[in-house]
């Protein structure tokens, strides 16, 4: 979402979409009945700046419609009186019929085309907006700013819900308030659902001309033949019912008795035209009738045109008494009954229609995220004010935390308050409920069965609860009640409550039954996002657990580092600072494919591997060749060797590998498939680094190839994965180039530049972890640096080891010289004794002192245990027990065997 100049909503997407970008609405940045109008609109060919639009004149100014429409479109326009509100009413074909305004100058400053019925505006001509996305997705909508598809509607936004025939379901029109967006208030839903249903009553309460003398005609005909006291042709009003039977298929017959059902609930004379199959049609005629008894009914009758008489079955006198004498039929038509009953039956009906619509619209809107508390929140916007006119959602807050609640009632916490106004006064979001067994509340939680308390002033156990919150309640009207659990797989998860305020009828079991079934859905959706919640909890927290949890003291190099988990789940990369001998410093980031616990436990596995190989000594290239040939065993312990094994969704990894020698400047690189770092000289440049790529981890048997490069003191390396640069709403391009802005600023500290480089490059919705390193270089001063070179002669061990000697005083390392001098002398022995020329000695003063002695061969020394009676042997063990740590490393030259001595050793 975004907003530029007066424009408000999804603004950039809206531009990547019109530049020819596709994306998944999943990924929540657009509404998908937003977007799927966008896509309706580009296959159209339809222009956003194109302001032209059709207009006709041929439209019914004085229609049922309008007549219906008028007495609420006043009432609309006295309440929006001196308000910028444009009130239009269209019909079900997008052309307006008439526009009504809050300020009656408003037309003035408008266009003719926002002021003028005629005017088309569905969407195939129109574009996104509310008049056309009502009539396409067939329910209300809103629309805001940059959602409308048309330059010209940037800076407004809509409301619009569809006026429908109430016996058919048919749209008959849309109401549409169109407003500036800064004037978006969410009462107008609630407000625009009651003027739509106003408008529809009084649809109802009208007829058509042709159905008023269709229904004149059976009157008269009815008359007539009632005065003659002839009887009507066909004998018998079952006629039709056998009729339906044997000329009518399935959906015809449920059609028929659809619609016959919606015309009684009218409770009144009519008369409708029912379209069936094969271009046939059938009109429905009610009446009134009374019985013997004096109840009171609605028969509802059927006149087929004649030339289906011939395919009529013999007339049937069963129960023609019990039926009312029907009048003659019209010339040309058949009668017969089709249904009898009372009217508030056709009431029952029309509701049960209304809820099966509310049930199919909450399988839309509940559960469109993995969120405990969206989720939540969807279950009570889907049920106000269709079913309740307040809504409240209590959860335990283990449930929150995506675990099951051991005893969901002593940690029920208030999670969701949502009504029709704010200001009715029930405990607010966040604290603690306590519940008392008395209440209808608990009382579900214990019964796992939904209470309804149609009276609450009569409710005496939910009075007990808190008597004033509930005088309070009452007196904002609130009469009516009904809890129910939500309960998933047998889990307790919470309970909803469902308020009626100002609907004057009570509560049901109609009602009951309709919250049951919602709560139901919510729950499942609910438990599914809490069980996700657990997973990514629980994969976040391994994850966690295998980072660094601090980075090393070492000189080499100023690190700063930042992990960020992707929002759809925890993924495998990692990274890792790994202080090496003789001041060097290992650099480490790595990615592995996939997501959750596998990838994550898969990752820890190749960070322990990579930790070990790296004490090793290990050239970046070796290193890279050994997780390379352990990704393999793993793909092979996983069954991906195994014919009909299952997949485990980890197929490889990436990885770069850098060694630091602060002694030399120089740094040696390696990549397995990894993006290449970026390099910022002092100067401020910024480069990615041109590495061999090498194949990722887990292909096998493909080499890889070191890079050696010298870094200026204070230049800083950025390793990064891919998750960083890639995003399936950006060009890679865009990203690395915002990369290379945010690190062109070489005077930032490693902290500054993590912060700045998540801030500009990171997705603002990660679908990839993000591990960022960022190392400042320095370099080791040559005064704390001493070599000697030497020939494989013993007599010139203790030149050396008198020079060593000599450097020590100068470093103020007096005290270190007698473990320092018996150190040297072992290690240049054994190098002069069992090695081969050149041979050099080094020692780096650090944080420790660092001897180092380097020769030709590559044959490495082995500490052993000697005997009493061995006359050699015991060299490496005395340095062992000198030095705080030792070991050999190889070069393309030789070896070399180091020792460390802590700076306080003597």
């Amino acid at each position: 979402m975004g907003v530029v100049g007066d424009r408000i909503g999804p603004v950039r997407s809206r531009d990547r979409f019109l530049h020819g970008e596709t994306f998944d609405s999943t990924e929540g940045d657009v509404r998908s009945p937003i977007l799927s109008s966008w896509e309706r609109c580009r296959l159209l060919g339809l222009s956003p700046d194109r302001s032209d639009l059709p207009f006709t004149q041929d439209f019914d100014a004085d229609g049922p419609l309008v007549r219906a429409a008028a007495p609420v479109l006043d009432r609309l326009q006295s309440i929006f009186a001196g308000s910028r509100m444009n009130i239009c009413l269209a019909d079900g074909h997008g052309v307006v019929l008439e526009r009504r305004f809050g300020d009656k100058a408003l037309p003035r400053h408008l266009a003719p085309i926002q002021t003028v019925p005629g005017f088309v505006f569905a969407e195939q001509v129109a574009g996104t907006n509310g008049i056309g996305l009502t009539l396409a997705e067939r329910g209300l909508v809103q629309v805001y700013g940059a959602e409308h598809f048309a330059e010209r509607s940037q800076s407004s936004a809509c409301t619009a819900i569809p006026v429908r025939d109430q016996l058919s379901g048919h749209i008959e029109g849309v109401l549409c308030l169109g407003y500036p967006y800064t004037d978006a208030d969410p009462a107008l839903v609630p407000l625009v659902r009651r003027a739509a249903e106003a408008v529809e009553r009084r649809l109802m309460e009208q007829s058509s001309a042709r159905e008023r003398g269709l229904l004149q005609a059976y009157l008269e005909a009815g008359f007539r033949a009632a005065a003659n006291g002839t009887e009507p042709r066909d004998g018998s009003p079952l006629a039709m019912a056998e009729l339906l039977q044997s000329e009518l298929d399935q959906s015809d017959r449920s059609l028929l008795k659809e619609r016959a059902t919606e015309l009684m609930s009218s409770a009144r004379r009519a008369a409708t035209e029912v379209p069936l199959s094969r271009g046939r049609s059938v009109t429905l005629v009610s009446r009134p009738v009374t019985s013997s008894s004096g109840v009171e009914g609605i028969v509802i009758e059927a006149l087929i045109p004649e030339d289906t008489e011939r395919h009529a079955p013999a007339p049937a006198h069963a129960h023609a008494d019990a039926a009312p004498r029907p009048p003659a039929p019209a010339p040309g038509m058949v009668r017969g009954l089709v249904l009898v009953g009372e009217p508030e039956v056709g009431r029952y009906a029309v509701a049960a229609r209304r809820r099966l619509e509310l049930l199919a619209e909450a399988g839309n809107r509940i559960g469109t995220t993995l969120d405990v508390d969206r989720t939540a929140w969807e279950l009570a916007e889907t049920a106000v004010p269709r079913l309740a006119d307040f809504v409240t959602i209590d959860m335990p807050e283990a449930v929150l935390r995506g675990e099951e609640s051991p005893n969901p009632t002593a940690e029920m916490r208030r999670t969701v308050v949502h009504g029709i106004r704010g200001d009715c006064p029930f405990y607010p979001v966040g604290s603690q409920v306590t519940l008392h067994p008395t209440t209808p509340h608990m009382r579900c939680m214990t019964t796992g069965q939904p209470v309804l308390e149609p009276d609450l002033k009569a409710a005496l156990g939910w009075i007990a609860q808190d008597p004033a919150h509930a005088e309070l309640l009452l007196a904002h009207n609130v009469h009516s009640l009904i809890t129910v659990p939500l309960l998933s797989r047998g889990v307790l998860l919470g309970i909803a409550c469902f308020y009626r305020s100002q609907d004057p009828a009570p509560y049901g079991d109609d009602d009951r039954a309709l919250a049951r079934e919602l709560a139901a859905r919510a729950a499942l959706c609910i438990d599914n996002a809490r069980r996700y919640t657990r997973e990514h909890t629980l994969a976040l927290s391994l994850q966690h657990s295998l980072l660094p949890r601090g980075l090393p003291e070492q000189g080499a190099v100023e690190v700063a580092h930042r992990y960020l988990p992707a929002e759809t789940g925890v993924g495998g990369d990692w990274f890792d600072v790994i202080p090496l001998s003789g001041t060097r410093v290992a650099l480490l980031v790595g990615d592995v494919v996939g997501h959750g616990l596998h990838a994550a436990a898969t990752m820890g596995r190749l960070r322990t591997a990579a930790r070990n190989f790296a004490e090793l000594e290990l050239a970046p290239d070796e290193l890279l060749t050994h997780l390379d040939n352990l990704m393999v065993r793993l793909d092979r312990e996983e069954g991906g060797d195994l014919p009909g094994a299952a997949s485990t969704g980890i197929v490889g990894a990436t990885c770069l590998y850098a060694i630091y020698d602060p002694t030399s400047r120089q740094c040696t690189l390696a990549r397995a498939g990894h993006p290449p770092p970026a390099l910022v000289l002092p100067d401020g440049s910024v480069s990615l680094l041109d590495l061999p790529a090498g194949p990722p981890l887990g292909l096998g048997g493909l080499p890889f190839e070191s890079a050696e490069i010298t870094l200026p003191v204070h230049s800083q390396l950025v390793l990064y994965t891919d998750g960083l640069i890639e995003d399936r709403h950006r060009d890679i391009d865009t990203a690395l180039e915002q990369l290379h802005r945010a690190l062109s600023h070489p005077d930032r500290a490693p902290e500054d530049t993590c912060r700045a480089v998540l801030d500009a490059v990171a997705p603002e919705h990660p679908g990839d972890d993000i591990a960022l390193l960022v190392a400042r270089t320095n370099a080791l001063p040559a005064d704390r640096i001493a070599a000697w070179d030497l020939d494989a002669d013993p007599a010139l061990v203790g030149r050396v080891r008198a020079a060593a000697m000599e450097q020590l005083d100068r470093w103020g390392l007096e005290e270190s010289s007698f473990a320092t001098e018996l150190l040297l002398s072992e290690l240049v022995t054994n190098a002069v004794r069992y090695g081969s020329a050149p041979i050099r000695v080094r020692l780096i003063l650090d944080r420790t002192l660092i001897c180092e002695v380097h020769d030709a061969s590559n044959s490495a020394p082995r500490m052993r245990h000697a005997a009493s009676t061995d006359e050699g042997g015991r060299g490496l063990f005395l340095v062992a027990q000198l030095a705080q740590a030792w070991g050999t490393r190889y070069t393309t030259g030789g070896k070399v065997i180091w020792a460390e001595c802590a700076l306080d050793a003597a």
